[in-house]
């Protein structure tokens, strides 16, 4: 592990930490207490804001932040009284974005006398399984799987992760944003493209499943957009070639993620999968990743359908654990564009 400035001191007491999600094109703030779990959360999607420029606007997205994060704690009904700890996301992220929640969540922790701690965004996605009443135990393979990141990673606590494989270009859900877009399905595509791919043959193309015939964990998505762009040019008028374009991407997406899935379990020996982030939500994917769990003879854990996309639940959650465990940081605000996954420390 890289030392990253954290300080641990591991307390009993319990905690009620308030969460801030700034990162990108969601505002979510929620509270969550140590005893009581999840006790309320808010969320405002910029999905309309962003829709019709075909993808996120950074400036556009820093300004709805503004707007929308103080009216969201306003209607949490909190206080300084009833709040121990402050969490916000640090990172990685739009720099504009997540310095908006990065000076709330310092400000009002300043004002309430209580301390306060960046947490990465992509820790959030990966507990976010911890919000549920059935969880799993550590250690565990989780796969996170989003817009802007495809990750495998070994967890073995809080803080305590290897990253097993990533993907070295497009991540899979911005592969699907990609197609989707190239389908004429506009923005956000993911869901769109998958709803499609419900309607096509799955026995018309079958697209390559990239970098599986190699050893390694790694992950390779931009091919299959020029795959399927190179489909599309070639039957461009024939009958359903939309939505069995669909299907063929959506298949060989899926089946690269299962093999790689299975290959983590049996080199790590481990026996449990948690996915999270935005794709986890696909109903396909989850269909698929059940059977490659069963074959380990463990099980699979996702976050609830409102939680695999960016939400300030996970973000309260993970800060609430680096708070119990004393963490403490320099009152100064700092934000990353990028910040590898591979750099927590914790126990």
């Amino acid at each position: 592990m890289v030392a990253t400035g954290w300080n641990f001191r591991v307390t009993i007491a319990p905690m009620r930490v308030l969460g801030i999600e700034t990162s990108c094109d969601e505002t979510g703030v929620a509270v969550y207490d140590s005893e009581r779990g999840l006790v309320d959360h808010a969320l405002h999607s910029q999905v309309e804001l962003h829709a019709g420029h075909g993808g996120v606007v950074p400036e556009l997205a820093s300004r709805d932040h503004v707007r929308k994060l103080i009216p969201l704690l306003r209607g949490l009904g909190i206080d300084g009284g009833s709040i121990d700890g402050v969490a916000y996301t640090a990172g990685p992220g739009l720099v504009g974005a997540l310095l908006v929640g990065a000076s709330v969540g310092r400000a009002l922790a300043w004002g309430w006398g209580v301390p306060a701690v960046g947490v990465h965004h992509m820790e959030g996605h990966l507990l976010a399984p911890m919000l549920e009443e059935s969880h799993p135990e550590y250690p565990f393979v989780a796969l996170l799987v989003s817009g802007g990141h495809t990750q495998l990673v070994r967890v073995d606590g809080v803080g305590c992760y290897r990253m097993l494989g990533e993907s070295l270009d497009d991540a899979a859900g911005e592969a699907f944003d990609k197609t989707a877009k190239l389908l004429g399905l506009g923005y956000p595509g993911g869901a769109a493209l998958a709803r499609l791919a419900e309607q096509g043959d799955p026995r018309r193309f079958r697209f390559p499943r990239p970098m599986t015939n190699r050893p390694g964990l790694d992950f390779s998505f931009s091919g299959l957009k020029t795959y399927a762009m190179n489909t599309l040019r070639e039957h461009r008028n024939q009958p359903g070639i939309r939505a069995d374009i669909a299907r063929a991407f959506q298949d060989a997406v899926i089946d690269t993620l299962a093999i790689k899935c299975r290959r983590a379990l049996r080199v790590t020996s481990l026996r449990n999968l948690v996915v999270a982030g935005g794709v986890s939500a696909n109903r396909e994917l989850r269909r698929r990743l059940r059977r490659v769990a069963e074959e380990s003879g463990g099980g699979v854990w996702y976050p609830r359908p409102e939680f695999c996309t960016d939400n300030g639940a996970m973000i309260a959650y993970a800060g609430c654990q680096r708070l119990l465990r004393g963490a403490s940081e320099p009152q100064a605000i700092e934000v990353r564009a990028r910040w590898p996954l591979a750099t927590q420390e914790g126990r």
